[in-house]
């Protein structure tokens, strides 16, 4: 219920825009931000990478039911669970953009690697879906993952 609600306000969202913009652009700025949160996060971890891209309000979702509000509690989050053996990769698989050119979203596959003391490689596997917002400085944060 919570998703179908959040899904709603974004639609609203996106259809609440006074102007338009070049979509086409902002997506090329949401793909190259998202491929940069993505080789931080395999470059300097995930509690890193999840902290820089967060905007100062952002909520992620984890364990199903769990929500995770905010920049500084969503670093928390991943420095608790820092594991220097975990490796995340991911690719969207589509990008849209509302008609003014603030919200954008995401979605596509993950992958998480785990390698274990015995060598062996556990992979978890999955389907992601960020919200973007665009700052006033025109960077890309995302403000639901």
């Amino acid at each position: 219920m919570k998703i179908t609600g959040l899904f709603l306000i974004t639609i609203l969202l996106f259809s609440s825009c006074q102007h338009s913009v070049d979509k086409e652009t902002a997506k090329k700025e949401i793909l190259t931000t998202e491929k940069a949160f993505e080789k931080m996060a395999v470059d300097k971890g995930a509690a890193k990478a999840f902290y820089y891209f967060a905007d100062e309000n952002a909520v992620i979702r984890r364990q199903n039911d769990t929500l995770i509000i905010g920049k500084e509690n969503i670093k928390s989050y991943y420095l608790k669970r820092n594991n220097p053996n975990a490796t995340v990769n991911w690719t969207p698989d589509y990008i849209d953009v509302s008609d003014c050119g603030t919200l954008g979203y995401t979605y596509g596959k993950y992958v998480w690697k785990l390698k274990k003391a015995d060598g062996t490689v556990e992979e978890n596997r999955g389907v992601f879906h960020t919200v973007w917002k665009k700052q006033a400085d025109n960077s890309w944060k995302y403000v639901w993952d």
